[in-house]
Protein backbone atom coordinates (compact mmCIF):
# COMPACT_ATOMS: atom_id res chain seq x y z
CA UNK A 1 0.00 0.00 0.00
CA UNK A 2 1.14 3.35 -1.08
CA UNK A 3 0.82 6.88 1.41
CA UNK A 4 -2.38 8.71 -0.22
CA UNK A 5 -3.95 12.06 0.12
CA UNK A 6 -7.92 12.08 0.43
CA UNK A 7 -9.51 15.01 -0.60
CA UNK A 8 -13.19 16.09 0.80
CA UNK A 9 -15.55 18.18 -0.66
CA UNK A 10 -15.12 20.33 2.96
CA UNK A 11 -11.81 19.93 4.87
CA UNK A 12 -11.27 16.89 7.31
CA UNK A 13 -10.87 18.34 10.86
CA UNK A 14 -9.34 16.87 13.99
CA UNK A 15 -12.44 15.62 15.10
CA UNK A 16 -12.77 13.43 12.04
CA UNK A 17 -9.66 11.79 12.93
CA UNK A 18 -11.10 10.29 16.26
CA UNK A 19 -13.68 7.82 13.98
CA UNK A 20 -10.32 6.08 12.46
CA UNK A 21 -10.01 2.61 12.34
CA UNK A 22 -7.32 1.46 14.64
CA UNK A 23 -5.92 -0.71 11.40
CA UNK A 24 -2.39 -0.02 11.88
CA UNK A 25 -2.21 2.87 9.47
CA UNK A 26 -1.29 6.42 10.54
CA UNK A 27 -3.59 8.88 9.93
CA UNK A 28 -2.76 12.84 9.87
CA UNK A 29 -4.24 16.35 8.83
CA UNK A 30 -2.29 19.12 7.05
CA UNK A 31 -4.49 21.77 6.04
CA UNK A 32 -7.31 19.83 6.50
CA UNK A 33 -6.30 16.79 4.07
CA UNK A 34 -6.26 13.37 5.29
CA UNK A 35 -3.11 11.75 4.94
CA UNK A 36 -2.75 8.08 5.20
CA UNK A 37 0.08 6.10 5.33
CA UNK A 38 1.06 2.25 5.55
CA UNK A 39 1.95 0.69 8.66
CA UNK A 40 6.24 1.65 8.68
CA UNK A 41 8.49 -1.38 7.63
CA UNK A 42 11.78 -3.15 9.33
CA UNK A 43 14.12 -1.11 8.49
CA UNK A 44 11.62 2.19 8.90
CA UNK A 45 10.80 1.16 12.42
CA UNK A 46 14.51 -0.04 13.65
CA UNK A 47 16.17 3.54 12.38
CA UNK A 48 13.33 5.26 14.35
CA UNK A 49 13.26 3.40 17.67
CA UNK A 50 17.14 3.62 17.74
CA UNK A 51 17.36 7.51 17.30
CA UNK A 52 14.51 7.38 19.78
CA UNK A 53 16.76 5.62 22.77
CA UNK A 54 19.74 8.21 21.49
CA UNK A 55 17.78 11.19 22.04
CA UNK A 56 16.05 9.77 25.46
CA UNK A 57 19.53 8.32 26.54
CA UNK A 58 20.74 12.42 26.58
CA UNK A 59 17.73 14.44 26.71
CA UNK A 60 17.50 16.97 29.49
CA UNK A 61 14.76 17.17 32.07
CA UNK A 62 12.82 20.21 30.52
CA UNK A 63 12.44 17.90 26.99
CA UNK A 64 10.89 15.17 26.34
CA UNK A 65 11.33 12.70 23.36
CA UNK A 66 8.55 10.89 21.94
CA UNK A 67 8.37 8.40 19.31
CA UNK A 68 4.76 7.45 17.06
CA UNK A 69 2.37 7.29 17.36
CA UNK A 70 1.64 10.87 19.29
CA UNK A 71 -0.15 13.73 17.87
CA UNK A 72 1.22 17.47 17.42
CA UNK A 73 -2.17 18.72 16.98
CA UNK A 74 -1.58 22.70 16.82
CA UNK A 75 -5.25 23.46 15.41
CA UNK A 76 -8.46 21.59 13.98
CA UNK A 77 -7.17 21.20 10.39
CA UNK A 78 -3.42 20.16 11.32
CA UNK A 79 -2.62 16.93 12.83
CA UNK A 80 1.25 15.42 12.25
CA UNK A 81 2.67 12.58 13.73
CA UNK A 82 6.76 12.58 13.79
CA UNK A 83 8.49 9.40 13.68
CA UNK A 84 10.55 11.12 16.76
CA UNK A 85 9.78 14.59 18.06
CA UNK A 86 11.19 16.47 20.89
CA UNK A 87 8.96 19.01 22.97
CA UNK A 88 9.45 20.87 25.89
CA UNK A 89 7.73 18.49 28.88
CA UNK A 90 5.84 21.28 30.04
CA UNK A 91 4.02 22.02 26.40
CA UNK A 92 3.03 17.99 26.85
CA UNK A 93 -0.53 17.36 27.16
CA UNK A 94 -1.57 13.35 28.09
CA UNK A 95 -3.26 13.06 24.66
CA UNK A 96 -1.36 15.46 22.39
CA UNK A 97 1.47 18.28 21.80
CA UNK A 98 -0.77 21.69 20.90
CA UNK A 99 2.08 23.02 20.40
CA UNK A 100 5.00 22.40 17.60
CA UNK A 101 7.96 20.55 18.44
CA UNK A 102 11.61 21.57 19.10
CA UNK A 103 12.38 18.67 16.85
CA UNK A 104 10.51 16.66 14.02
CA UNK A 105 12.09 13.90 13.07
CA UNK A 106 10.75 11.39 9.72
CA UNK A 107 12.18 8.40 8.34
CA UNK A 108 11.80 8.02 4.82
CA UNK A 109 9.71 5.17 3.31
CA UNK A 110 9.10 4.75 -0.18
CA UNK A 111 5.10 5.41 -0.16
CA UNK A 112 5.55 8.47 2.06
CA UNK A 113 8.99 10.05 0.42
CA UNK A 114 6.78 12.92 -0.78
CA UNK A 115 4.81 13.88 2.02
CA UNK A 116 7.56 13.98 4.25
CA UNK A 117 10.17 15.49 2.19
CA UNK A 118 7.55 18.40 1.15
CA UNK A 119 4.23 18.54 2.60
CA UNK A 120 5.30 17.53 5.72
CA UNK A 121 8.45 20.10 5.58
CA UNK A 122 6.35 22.66 4.84
CA UNK A 123 3.78 21.65 8.00
CA UNK A 124 6.71 21.82 10.10
CA UNK A 125 8.02 24.95 9.12
CA UNK A 126 4.94 26.89 9.09
CA UNK A 127 4.39 25.71 13.10
CA UNK A 128 7.71 27.00 13.96
CA UNK A 129 9.22 23.75 14.67
CA UNK A 130 13.02 24.99 14.89
CA UNK A 131 14.39 21.62 14.09
CA UNK A 132 13.16 18.99 11.20
CA UNK A 133 15.34 16.01 10.81
CA UNK A 134 14.87 13.44 7.74
CA UNK A 135 15.91 10.01 7.92
CA UNK A 136 16.50 7.72 4.97
CA UNK A 137 17.03 4.61 6.13
CA UNK A 138 18.15 3.10 3.05
CA UNK A 139 21.15 5.09 2.30
CA UNK A 140 21.33 5.25 4.82
CA UNK A 141 21.22 9.42 5.65
CA UNK A 142 20.30 12.43 7.94
CA UNK A 143 19.02 15.57 6.45
CA UNK A 144 18.91 18.48 9.19
CA UNK A 145 17.34 21.06 8.41
CA UNK A 146 16.71 24.49 10.73
CA UNK A 147 14.74 27.59 10.90
CA UNK A 148 16.43 31.02 9.55
CA UNK A 149 15.75 34.35 11.11
CA UNK A 150 13.27 34.27 8.56
CA UNK A 151 11.28 30.70 9.46
CA UNK A 152 12.92 29.09 6.48
CA UNK A 153 14.47 25.60 6.58
CA UNK A 154 18.13 25.94 5.90
CA UNK A 155 20.25 22.47 5.41
CA UNK A 156 22.09 22.64 8.18
CA UNK A 157 23.99 19.63 7.57
CA UNK A 158 23.50 16.19 5.87
CA UNK A 159 25.57 12.95 6.60
CA UNK A 160 25.70 9.33 5.32
CA UNK A 161 26.95 6.06 6.16
CA UNK A 162 29.56 6.40 8.91
CA UNK A 163 29.41 10.24 9.00
CA UNK A 164 29.01 11.58 12.48
CA UNK A 165 26.74 14.36 12.86
CA UNK A 166 27.08 16.35 16.62
CA UNK A 167 23.86 18.02 16.91
CA UNK A 168 23.81 21.04 19.20
CA UNK A 169 19.86 21.75 18.87
CA UNK A 170 17.75 21.17 20.57
CA UNK A 171 20.47 19.94 22.76
CA UNK A 172 23.66 17.99 21.92
CA UNK A 173 23.60 14.38 20.61
CA UNK A 174 26.37 12.52 18.41
CA UNK A 175 24.81 10.98 15.40
CA UNK A 176 25.60 7.96 13.10
CA UNK A 177 23.31 6.91 10.35
CA UNK A 178 25.05 3.59 9.80
CA UNK A 179 24.54 2.61 13.72
CA UNK A 180 21.15 3.55 13.58
CA UNK A 181 20.28 0.39 11.35
CA UNK A 182 22.06 -1.87 14.19
CA UNK A 183 21.69 -5.66 13.11
CA UNK A 184 20.55 -4.30 9.91
CA UNK A 185 23.71 -2.93 9.03
CA UNK A 186 24.47 -5.85 7.03
CA UNK A 187 21.90 -6.38 5.12
CA UNK A 188 20.76 -4.75 2.04
CA UNK A 189 17.55 -2.73 2.01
Amino acid sequence: MTSMSVSASTPFTVHDLEGMPDDGRRYELIDGELLVSPAPGLRHQTVGLRLYRLLDDVCPDELYVLAAPFAVQTDVSNEVQPDVLVARFDELTDKNLPAAPVLAVEVLSPSGRLIDLNLKRAAYQRMGTPSYWVLDPDVPDLLVLELDDDGQYQEMARVTGDDVFEARRPFNARIVPNELLGRLRATRP
